[in-house]
């Protein structure tokens, strides 16, 4: 057994997660390994090892092939479809943002305004021939920018029932989740084999605000319009878009929104297309999945590994038990301190220990008639803060580090902004700011108990919280949770899942009042954070609302001084604090570890894809072919 202690990883200005970021990118790889490295091989399938396979446990299922959508915006997702799809660029292993011109190539066509113009490959196709084209790519644009949306869901604050359905069906709604797009004002202009969008401010982070489309045009317009052809349907979807056909937007937005999201292999192949190294070719609700070696793909990421299976398991001592038994290959559960000594006690395994680019936090619900919600206390939006300030004040977050992080590491400490990473140059200014290592430092029980006197609020307060339920660590989390707050006057009970708590979590608002789960970056743009606080931001699932924290978040779209970021983040953040949003908790703490025996040229990033970054670089160990 060889264990390494990465350094701390690259910082990164903004991190999100569960998901993905506002800009989800599903691009692949960096400067591929296209030597067979001794793989065995035939014509038709140069490069790829024809009898090899490798099983990874994650901790949860996949559940949305669009991982664009509010819905499917999750790292759950994104690891599947990393392996599926390409796109216009991706970070390599130094988290470096590399293009990848196998699938096309962009740049600048113009300063003022700023455009930008995308160029597709002749290589780049989906798996069932039809060549990905700037339709995807004005598909994407269209679903994310938001100014085709007349109508939303409305929910039954009981059942979750959609109230409104009748409305939904006639009207458009596209669940998109980026923020960038809507600086695109003006409809996108197709030329051949480019696309060029226009920005309306020179948007800082241009590069990453649309990478990859998330679904095929023709596909959502052949199930949208009931057109066969792919070519005489996507110009159907290209024509409804340019002219704002609102009748047939409406059934395209239901299909991008909808008709993507399953649990299990669908009958229909249209849904699971791919345009990367692999296809999806087996699906088994809760069980597992199994991606095979595209042979039709041209790109420069090829699969070296034939067959990739993902079997999910929440428990993170089941995978490490997995593992010892031999049943998978890779993992990297949830650490803990048991996790980590359980590793260190099985022969012929490689263990990598590192800090990831995902964070815990506590975010609050706003406006969906709970004990943070103004509207319960007739419209008073002081009463509503002052619970909202006591229920943060209850939050053990230095107790949590101390007992579930610093076993795995001894220098953890409380993570203290919402859009910055410890140790990144901007740290310790926006923590300065933002009051949270003061205000929060400490369990101030009598503080909490005070204010919610003074607010004259009946207690005890009951709060449901949303987290996972079969993850060990945010079990214990919850419970540490739930003895503070107890002797402040709340009841901290534990949500009950409706589907499953990644849906939940954007989809059943009303049903739960706190949310605990981890943001994971998928880039390193200083706006990616701008979707989850924002008025309507795409990851913004709580009805939060400031407009000082609109206007600020406009004015970093166009900020390319470090400095000046900086400062904007910190009044963000201040402001945040005063509105009593949240609270961070902590940095995750990593653990990677895999049986070289069967897979080698692992290279884990923080941010996704973390371990299946560069899987075009995997080689078969030396027990993996078959005999």
């Amino acid at each position: 057994m060889r264990i390494s202690r990465k350094a701390a990883f690259t910082a990164v200005v903004a991190s999100s997660a569960l998901v993905l970021s506002a800009c989800a990118d599903t691009g692949n790889g960096d400067g591929g390994n296209n030597d067979d490295g001794g793989i065995t091989t035939d014509d038709d399938n140069a490069g790829i090892n024809t009898d090899t396979a490798v099983n990874i446990a994650w901790n949860q299922p996949f559940y949305a092939y669009n991982a664009n959508s509010q819905t499917g915006n999750a790292t759950a997702n994104a690891i599947i479809l990393y392996l599926m799809n390409s796109g216009f660029n991706y970070y390599n292993e130094d988290l470096e943002l590399t293009p990848d011109e196998s699938f096309g190539s962009y740049e600048i066509t113009n300063e003022d305004p700023l455009t930008v113009t995308y160029t597709f490959a002749d290589t780049a196709q989906w798996s069932d021939g039809v060549a990905v084209s700037p339709a995807d790519m004005l598909l994407e644009w269209a679903a994310q920018n938001g100014k085709f949306n007349n109508v939303e869901p409305e929910l039954d604050e009981e059942t979750g029932e959609v109230l409104n359905q009748d409305e939904l069906d006639a009207g458009v709604y596209f669940d998109g989740v980026s923020a960038c797009t809507a600086l695109i004002e003006e409809t996108p202009t197709i030329d051949g084999n480019s696309i060029s969008f226009e920005y309306s401010v020179p948007f800082a982070d241009w590069e990453t605000c649309i990478t990859a489309p998330a679904v095929p045009a023709h596909v959502v317009a052949k199930r949208a319009l009931d057109i066969e052809d792919p070519a005489e349907a996507t110009q159907a979807l290209v024509d409804a878009i340019v002219e704002e056909d609102f009748a047939a937007l409406s059934p395209i937005a239901a299909v991008w929104s909808n008709d993507f999201n399953y649990t299990s292999l669908p009958d229909e192949e249209e849904l699971y297309l791919s345009n990367g190294a692999y296809l999806m070719t087996e699906f088994v609700e809760n069980q597992y999945m199994t991606l095979t070696a595209n042979e039709n793909y041209q790109g420069d990421k090829p699969a070296s590994i034939e067959t990739v299976t993902i079997r999910w398991n929440g428990d993170p001592m089941g995978q490490v038990q997995a593992l010892q038994n031999g049943e998978v290959d890779l993992i990297s559960p949830q650490s803990t301190a048991d996790v980590l000594a359980a590793l260190e006690g099985i022969d012929g395994i490689e263990v990598e220990a590192s800090d990831e680019g995902t964070y815990e936090h506590i975010d609050l619900q706003f406006a969906n008639g709970g004990p943070f919600d103004p509207a319960t206390y007739g419209g008073d939006e002081e009463t509503a803060k002052a619970v909202r300030q006591a229920f943060l004040k209850t939050i053990p977050r230095e107790q949590i580090v101390e007992q579930l992080i610093r076993p795995l590491n001894p220098n953890a400490e409380v993570r203290n902004s919402f859009t910055t990473v410890p140790g990144s140059p901007a740290y310790d200014q926006i923590v300065e700011a933002n009051g949270m290592a003061t205000e929060y430092a400490e369990v101030d029980v009598e503080g909490a108990a005070a204010l919610l006197e003074e607010a004259g609020v009946d207690t005890p307060v009951t709060v449901r919280l949303l987290f996972a339920p079969d993850n060990v660590r945010r079990q214990n989390q919850y419970e540490l949770i739930r003895q503070s707050a107890e002797q402040a006057g709340f009841d901290v009970v534990p949500y009950q899942v409706q589907t499953d708590w990644g849906t939940d979590l954007s989809n059943a608002t009303s049903f739960y009042d706190a949310a605990l789960f981890g943001w994971q970056s998928t880039s390193t743009a200083v706006t990616e954070s701008k979707a989850n606080y924002i008025t309507g931001g795409g990851n913004n699932f709580y009805g939060y609302s400031n407009p000082q924290v609109d206007e600020l978040f406009a004015q970093l779209d166009v900020e390319t001084d470090a400095d000046e970021q900086a400062r904007i983040l910190a009044e963000v953040e201040a402001l945040m604090m005063e509105d009593a949003f949240g609270v961070t908790i902590f940095q995750f703490p990593g653990v990677t570890a895999w049986n070289p025996e069967n897979i080698t040229g692992i290279s884990k990033i923080a941010i996704s894809p973390t371990i299946f970054q560069g899987f075009w670089n995997w080689q078969p160990g030396s027990a993996a072919t078959a005999e």
